[in-house]
């Protein structure tokens, strides 16, 4: 149940109250207490307790109606309670104008104004299997104020058709600031519900000249003396929130209600702007109101950018600046001076947790003035017109302003709670810095924030995650606007372009910028198009490596990311820091694009058509390219097989990375030059042929040239010349081109002369068996995902990136042959364990409903693993980071070798 559900019901109670039903109705509306529960109690069949008005439920409630004395009565009951030995998780008295209720789990008690109980229905959540503690951490006030909001946008919206969405969002914005203000002192307390309530007509025909009327009056500095006395109440607001002209809107009984009880009912000092504004977005937009509560950004995720990037170093810098009042005015002087700017800023989450902490540091410096002066003067220096913006939804930049607001808000009481009588006044509103409504990859950045070469400016923030793949028209004409001089731009994510405007934006100043990106651009092909221009100017002065990015919702949907901070190659000795998944900080000199330490941070492994590491040669597997007429299903080619004699002379099974994974095969004919005259004939041979020719002169280019040969595939890999070959001791390996991210393994393994490999996988003919083994290990599965790069968030694999650039060390005979025996134990398990190769490898690793993979198998992986670490490194590596690490140094090695 929703929120608001429980708050509206329970507010019916008590609007309609009928004092001898008044208990067993409230029970009612936590749905996990059963209605004949509640009959019976009524009834009295389950009444413990044999006191007129009294109702003693057991293990749920012991409820007592009186007049008079609450707090005596309910003093009274405890006591009698407790001398009864029995354990009600609730005890409740009222009068039904006072009530008072404790938990006896936790010993929490409330004492309330009756009308006051629909606020508190999260006291007894306990009845419905949710602890108060729980739901707590579950920002009740922010998930409270969206469901609200989302009834009365809903209701708006259907009785204004016609009005302008940004009209009406503008009013919601303006609306949540009089809610926020009459609640947290900015406003007299209650003073914008009380005049609702009181100076408009219940139907609502009256509310939008009232709403007009006050929203032209916040906005005016000087006020006229025939101003009317209601009025003369409201103070002027300024911060250009009031400025633009109000939208008429429509208003009815039932959303006139809403605004009331949105005031009456919302706690909204307890509203977090940091997340509000995600949820106000997610109220205004259809698609994301099933989200509710569920997309913000955590506040320790975005501390994992904004520290790194400036903001440990401010705090070293205060606390060597200690006792020394010139450091501490030069530290506040310097904070006075930057500015910040996200310019994917959505809400404004990272912009309203930075100014936050911004002005706690400002009240520690002040704080430490305070004990060298002996006193608590307080000039403040940090102000919202330090903060920038570009988000392209108007809402979101109101929304983005009206979070700021409400954030100096509550740094002013926070001051007030550390410096006493002090308050930093709010009203009027301080103006906010540029928070620009548009494009951000077509703006210049550099005339929304201006900055010269020494200024300190930071850009930061969480841009969306999109493969190439995923980009519609306009997303890709704005990558080509940014990145079309850089080859190959159309395989890059679209976060790329932030990263490399970022570069345009920083380089050669004391600028710095950190986003937060999905790891994939830092694999495969992505690393050398992106970072190789990127790299030209900038460099990499700390990483978060791989890592879940989550929100604060128990549902939360995390994706894997990593954050990448950046400066100007002008900045000289920096001392970098990678963040591992561990928390571990590891102080370095120079960070890969891989995002780990190197001795050489351009160093970028390239697709290569050949070898470097000596290993036998793979190829795409074959490619028919017949308009379906050579192939067909295990169950077509059994019956062919059976009708036809002689023919699996031409019949061969047919794999690729879908059927080899998940344990079936179809068939197709394979027939050899020698062999056409004597197929040629044959009725159902001839017939597929004749198709086959039909549908490739259609075609152009190659496929067209064997019109006339259609027997033959158009790619036959390096099928046709293994089988050619004599003398062959080797295996056909098979690696699927495209395998989950969830598999701690990508299942490889061999197949015989008669089945032919598709081209949805890579093969490796007559290898040996130890090869293998070394490609299921872990030492290759590190490389394939940071080398391989992915399709959508699968692996994919490659020759040219992934085989023929892995590094292999000199391996001994005896090397080779442990191997091979343990990756023949893998292939062994494998079948004696039965089932296809993906229930056997699972998905461990996957967000949702995660599949084990095969106990044993894993542990005979573990085993292959440990040889082929040998083969590498005498001792343990650390981690998958070690592993790379070493990889990428010896492919260096190889590539200047082969230079």
């Amino acid at each position: 149940m929703a929120i608001t559900e429980y708050e509206d019901k329970i507010k019916d109670i008590v609007e309609n109250l009928d004092k001898e039903e008044f208990i067993f109705e409230f029970l009612s509306v936590y749905s996990k207490i059963a209605k004949s529960t509640i009959t019976k109690l009524r009834k009295g069949t389950n009444n413990l307790s044999k006191v007129p008005g009294e109702y003693h439920l057991k293990n749920k409630l012991y409820f007592k109606q009186v007049s008079g004395d609450t707090l005596q009565a309910f003093t009274d009951l405890v006591s009698k309670i407790s001398q009864q030995n029995v354990n009600p998780r609730y005890i409740m008295v009222t009068d039904f104008k006072n009530l008072i209720a404790r938990d006896t789990k936790t010993q929490e008690t409330i004492d309330i104004d009756f009308k006051k109980l629909p606020r508190n229905f999260e006291f007894f959540l306990a009845w419905n299997g949710i602890e108060k503690a729980d739901f707590e951490r579950e920002n009740p006030a922010d998930l409270k104020a969206a469901e609200r909001f989302a009834k009365l946008y809903d209701t708006l919206l259907k009785d204004n058709e016609r009005i302008s969405r940004h009209g009406l969002n503008l009013f919601l914005i303006r609306l949540l600031f009089c809610l926020f203000a009459e609640d947290t002192g900015v406003f007299e307390k209650d003073i914008f519900t009380n005049t609702i309530k009181s100076m408009t007509k219940e139907d609502g025909s009256d509310l939008n000249c009232r709403i007009q009327e006050l929203f032209e009056f916040l906005d005016t500095k000087i006020r006229p003396e025939d101003t009317p006395a209601w009025l003369r109440k409201f103070p002027y607001v300024n911060g250009q929130l009031f400025t633009e002209q109000h939208t008429n809107v429509v208003f009815s009984k039932k959303s006139r209600n809403l605004i009331i009880e949105a005031g009456e009912l919302i706690g909204w000092d307890k509203v977090n702007p940091d997340i509000l504004g995600s949820m106000l977005q997610a109220v205004a937009s259809e698609d994301k109101r099933s989200h509710l509560g569920m997309h913000y950004t955590s506040v320790p995720n975005i501390m994992k950018v904004i520290n790194p990037l400036f903001l440990d170093d401010l705090h070293e810098e205060f606390e060597k600046a200690k006792g020394n009042e010139t450091k501490l005015n030069n530290l506040l002087e310097r904070m006075r001076k930057m500015k910040f700017m996200d310019p994917a800023c959505g809400s404004g989450n990272f912009l309203i947790i930075t100014y936050k902490e911004l002005r706690r540091l400002e009240m520690d410096i002040f704080e430490e003035l305070g004990k060298i002066n002996n006193s608590t003067m307080y000039v403040p220096t940090i102000d919202l017109g330090q903060f920038y913006g570009i988000e392209i939804e108007d809402f979101a930049v109101d929304v983005t302003r009206l979070s700021l607001y409400i954030a100096d808000h509550q740094m002013n009481l926070e001051l007030k709670r550390r410096y006493g009588d002090y308050l930093r006044e709010t009203l009027p509103l301080h103006k906010v810095g540029d928070i620009r409504c548009g494009n951000a990859l077509r703006l210049n950045w550099n005339e929304i924030l201006p900055h010269e070469k020494d200024d300190e400016v930071y850009l930061f923030g969480n841009p969306p995650y999109l493969g190439a793949s995923g980009q519609n028209q306009d997303q890709k004409k704005d990558m080509e606007f940014v990145l079309g001089k850089v080859k190959g731009y159309k395989k890059l994510d679209f976060i790329a372009a932030w990263f490399y405007l970022g570069m345009e934006y920083c380089k050669e100043t004391k600028a710095r910028y950190a986003f937060v990106t999905t790891n994939s651009i830092c694999q495969g092909e992505q690393v050398n198009l992106l970072w190789t221009p990127i790299l030209k100017f900038m460099q990499i002065i700390f990483a978060y490596q791989s890592f879940k990015w989550a929100n604060n919702a128990k549902r939360n949907a995390g994706v894997t990311v990593v954050i990448i901070g950046i400066s100007s190659r002008n900045k000289k000795n920096i001392e970098k820091r990678i963040y591992s998944i561990n928390n571990y900080i590891k102080k370095v000199k120079i960070i890969s694009p891989y995002l780990i330490e190197t001795e050489n941070e351009s160093l970028i492994v390239e697709n290569t058509k050949k070898t470097l590491n000596k290993l036998p040669l793979m190829s795409k597997g074959s490619s028919p390219t017949d308009g379906g007429y050579l192939l067909m299903s295990d169950e077509e080619g059994k019956t062919v097989l059976e009708k036809y004699d002689g023919i699996n002379d031409i019949l061969k099974k047919y794999v690729g990375s879908k059927e080899f994974i998940n344990g079936y095969y179809r068939y197709t004919i394979w027939i050899a030059d020698d062999d056409i005259k004597t197929w040629k004939n044959n009725k159902f041979i001839s017939e597929r042929l004749k198709k086959i020719t039909e549908y490739r002169d259609k075609k152009k280019g190659t496929v067209k040239k064997l019109a006339d040969k259609p027997w033959k595939y158009v790619s036959q890999g390096r099928f046709s010349e293994a089988l050619s070959k004599k003398n062959r001791t080797g295996y056909n390996i098979i690696v699927p081109r495209v395998s989950s991210e969830n598999r701690i393994y990508v299942p490889m393994g061999t197949v015989d002369d008669n089945t032919v490999i598709s081209d949805s996988a890579m093969a490796i003919y007559d290898a040996p068996l130890w090869l293998l083994g070394l490609l299921e290990s872990r030492m290759h599965m590190v490389w394939l995902e940071n080398v391989g790069g992915k399709l959508e968030t699968r692996y994919r694999y490659s020759a040219g990136l992934v085989y023929n650039t892995f590094p292999v060390p000199e391996l001994s005979t005896r090397r080779k042959n442990e191997i091979e025996e343990l990756i023949g134990n893998i292939l062994d398990i494998r079948e004696e364990e039965g089932g296809t190769l993906a229930e056997l490898y699972g998905s461990p690793l996957a967000a949702k409903n995660p599949k084990p993979m095969n106990p044993r198998l894993l542990e005979a992986h573990k085993e292959l693993d440990k040889v082929v670490d040998r083969a590498y490194k005498s001792t343990d590596f650390k981690d998958d980071n070690e592993r790379l690490a070493l990889l990428l140094n010896m492919y260096s090695e190889m590539v200047n070798k082969k230079g």
